[in-house]
């Protein structure tokens, strides 16, 4: 991969670390926990449960990660839990109701507990060896006590975090049968690790790749999101067309990935699309315009005069991403701003000297609330193997932005408006409303963009409308 580290799969299976026996606890060195966990782990104990923090939380807590919440387990009926966690004063939420979790916000820390799971779905379990053996991956099949501070990790779970490694809890396959989203999880968790894959584990991710097509559209965009968010995001797409999961998630960066430059010569797309994706900032807008900014240049390609072409790749790719953002049900608002950051992808780079201040302010209001990211994007796309054409690309961006903060400092674009609104232009001229204003105050807001008429000069503003009324009589 051309520009990214890989992120690797191993060559060979890797031996299973001999498993902690079940009855055995490890003491592991840890700060003080909240005093609520504490307290309503007191109260679990009072009541004859164990309270167990659990999965990736304590994965992260061995990692010295940041956690903003908190997962536990314990046999107690989601019932008695509802009560104990009401009585330590939290607010209760039945949103995991069905899978036998009950979820609470304490002061804004978000808190899952559920009841220890089975093979059996729907049934709850009596035992944490069970609960453990029933998740994805051994970094994540670990528990550690709240009030001994006992560390549980009956599948070699440190050991695999020590190795850097991704393995399926047991059976990778019986995993991956029981939730068809775990595959693409463990590829999640490799990119936001940098972890490898154990052999076993990535041929049981490649078999069941087919059965991402039967997760939601939210799950499956909740987890892509969390890739692309990662820092070895661009390495952890190349791991998901590996495994054969990146051609369900998303089959259209498939179309680009086996799209091949042929006789005539032109970079290639998806590793283009890969080194953008690795420059830009780590937030779903950003990352998700880099992933998708070409992402219809195999519909555009042509040849003309043996030139290779992408005529319009940016109006359809707009198109294409907004299809595709919707199909994963993301939020409205990176729907659309996604959307426009690629249809404008192209502008900045086109910027020259020459520009007038109008063309500038245009710009601008253009852009709108993307213009930052446009600009980061613009940057990022310049990838050519010429380092004189991609640093005098970037100097010219950088002019680019130096001139947009001049302007915006003399006046606040987005505020420009035409002199004259709709209502004042329809008793000008007598006339009801209809498609003739917008092109009136599109050319009275060019001139005030321009610099050529005051926004708030009526009198000129008028003499103007009149005469582009006269000399555009078919409006």
């Amino acid at each position: 991969m051309t520009g990214c580290r890989r992120l690797h799969l191993s060559e060979t299976p890797i031996p299973y670390s001999k498993p902690i026996l079940p009855s055995t606890f490890y003491l592991l060195p840890f700060k003080l926990m909240d005093a609520f966990l504490h307290n309503l782990a007191s109260r679990f104990a009072d009541a004859g449960y164990a309270l167990y923090l659990v999965g990736g939380s304590v994965r992260d807590e061995l990692l010295g990660r940041a956690a903003h919440d908190a997962d536990l387990t314990t046999a107690a009926p989601p019932e008695l839990v509802r009560k104990l966690a009401q009585e330590s004063g939290a607010t209760t939420f039945d949103l995991g109701k069905k899978f036998g979790t009950v979820s609470l916000i304490h002061e804004g820390v978000a808190i899952e507990i559920t009841t220890f799971r089975t093979e059996a779905a729907g049934v709850f379990g009596q035992n944490l060896d069970q609960d453990l053996a029933h998740r994805d991956f051994t970094i994540n099949a670990m528990a550690r006590d709240l009030l001994s501070g006992a560390l549980y990790d009956p599948f070699g779970g440190q050991d695999d975090l020590a190795s850097g490694i991704i393995r399926g809890v047991e059976n990778p396959a019986a995993r991956f049968e029981e939730d068809p989203l775990r595959p693409l999880r463990g590829v999640r968790f490799a990119t936001q690790l940098g972890f490898r894959i154990v052999g076993e584990t990535a041929l049981a991710i490649a078999a069941a790749a087919p059965r991402i097509a039967e997760c939601s559209a939210e799950r499956v965009g909740r987890e892509l999101t969390s890739l692309l968010t990662a820092p070895l995001a661009a390495e952890g797409v190349g791991l998901l067309a590996d495994l054969g999961l990146l051609t369900v998630c998303l089959p259209e960066m498939e179309t680009l990935r086996t799209m091949q430059p042929g006789a005539y010569h032109f970079k290639d797309v998806y590793h283009h699309t890969l080194i953008v994706l690795g420059r830009v900032s780590a937030t779903p807008l950003l990352r998700w315009t880099a992933l998708l900014h070409d992402i219809a240049k195999p519909q555009t390609y042509g040849i003309t005069n043996g030139e290779v072409h992408f005529f319009g790749h940016e109006m359809l790719g707009a198109r294409m991403a907004r299809t595709i953002l919707i199909r994963l049900h993301m939020e409205h608002e990176l729907v659309h701003k996604v959307s426009k950051l690629i249809e404008l992808h192209l502008r900045a780079g086109l910027y020259d000297d020459d520009w007038s201040d109008g063309a500038v302010r245009r710009f601008i209001r253009e852009a709108d609330e993307v213009l930052p990211e446009l600009l980061e994007l613009a940057k990022a796309d310049l990838t050519t193997g010429n380092q004189q054409k991609v640093a005098a690309g970037r100097e010219r961006i950088d002019r680019l932005a130096v001139r947009i903060a001049d302007l915006q400092a003399k006046a606040e674009v987005a505020r420009m408006h035409s002199p004259l609104d709709g209502n004042e232009l329809m008793a000008m001229f007598n006339r009801p409303p209809g498609h003739w204003i917008a092109p009136l105050k599109d050319y009275l807001l060019g001139l005030v963009l321009d610099g050529n008429l005051g926004q708030d000069d009526k009198d000129t503003a008028a003499g103007l409308a009149r005469q582009y009324m006269a000399q555009h009589s078919e409006v």
